[in-house]
């Protein structure tokens, strides 16, 4: 709890978990009863999401066509579900291919708990499995539907349903007057308008080497922060660092940049935008800049590279 800066509004922090991840709605309200009352339809999307949308769910969207993977079976999906995947689709173009949400599998032959490389035979298999264009898709009349041709294909959500969480919650609060505040799902942060006394938030961002420090820290008033790093999941080798950002063409970590944070209109742009940097290694400049997003990013030397 804070003061908001006036006498009867007090801003609150209401913490949840989801995604795996701590989760907090920070919003101005009177009482803290008041405020659980305005985050609540929020945090309801954010967990109706991921139960639609995990990959770890048998009975999610996601689940279903993954388990119906090299059988023929069609999936049918809803309107919501076809527009992820539309969205998928334009990311993968954006991205030359390096955003693929089919390159999940990848993960079977990497745990990130044990420090293991696997072989170019391990991978080989795996990089079979990796495709965007080869999911197929139906669509036209109203309907829509979705199938992978290859037993043991599987799409994953995860680069950007974190994000679109973070969007259609902050969509709900929108919708129920709240213009003070934000939505952060373990990092990923949507703000939907400065503190109450009209000055912008305060967001560090973390130190990818040092969880204890940040490297820089943005003002936001309005829009959304994303960073993609690192140092969220890996294992150290001999020296090397591994994490669990893969490139699909070779089924390895990626190692240009420690992390890049993106600031954008929403969360789902900022966090796109700031995976496929990771991906693109030393091209990622000029793709961020030619976004006309602001960035703020560190290489693995610890140089620091921005345009605000």
């Amino acid at each position: 709890m804070a003061d908001g800066g006036g006498s009867h509004v007090v801003t609150w922090e209401v913490e949840f978990t989801a995604m795996a991840s701590p989760c907090q709605v920070m919003l101005c309200a009177p009482s803290a009863a008041a405020a659980r009352a305005l985050a609540q339809p929020a945090i309801d999307e954010v967990l109706r999401i991921e139960r639609a949308y995990s990959r770890y769910r048998a009975d999610s969207v996601v689940g279903r066509i993954n388990a119906s993977a090299g059988s023929g079976q069609w999936v049918a999906l809803d309107g919501e579900a076809a527009g992820l995947l539309d969205y998928a689709a334009q990311l993968h173009s954006l991205s030359d291919g390096l955003f693929d949400i089919t390159s999940g599998v990848l993960r079977r032959a990497w745990d990130f708990h044990q420090p293991h490389l696997p072989s170019s035979e391990e991978l080989a298999p795996l990089l079979e499995l990796v495709g965007w264009q080869h999911v197929e898709r139906l669509a036209g009349a109203g309907a829509a539907a979705v199938r992978l041709p290859v037993a043991g294909m599987e799409l994953d959500f995860g680069g950007f349903g974190k994000e679109y969480a973070a969007d259609r919650a902050a969509a709900l609060l929108l919708k129920q007057g709240v213009r003070q505040g934000y939505v952060n799902l373990g990092g990923d942060m949507r703000v939907l308008g400065p503190q109450a006394d009209g000055r912008p938030w305060r967001i560090g961002i973390q130190d990818p080497r040092d969880a204890g420090r940040t490297i820089a820290s943005i003002d936001i008033a309005e829009g959304a922060l994303a960073t993609s790093g690192d140092y969220e999941r890996f294992f150290e080798l001999d020296g090397r660092r591994y994490c669990h950002v893969l490139d699909p063409r070779s089924g390895r970590p990626v190692t240009h940049w420690r992390s890049v944070s993106v600031l954008a209109p929403l969360a789902v742009a900022a966090g796109s935008a700031s995976t496929i940097a990771m991906l693109q290694g030393g091209s990622a400049p000029s793709f961020l800049d030619g976004s006309g997003f602001a960035w703020l990013a560190q290489d693995a030397s610890g140089r620091m590279f921005d345009r605000r």
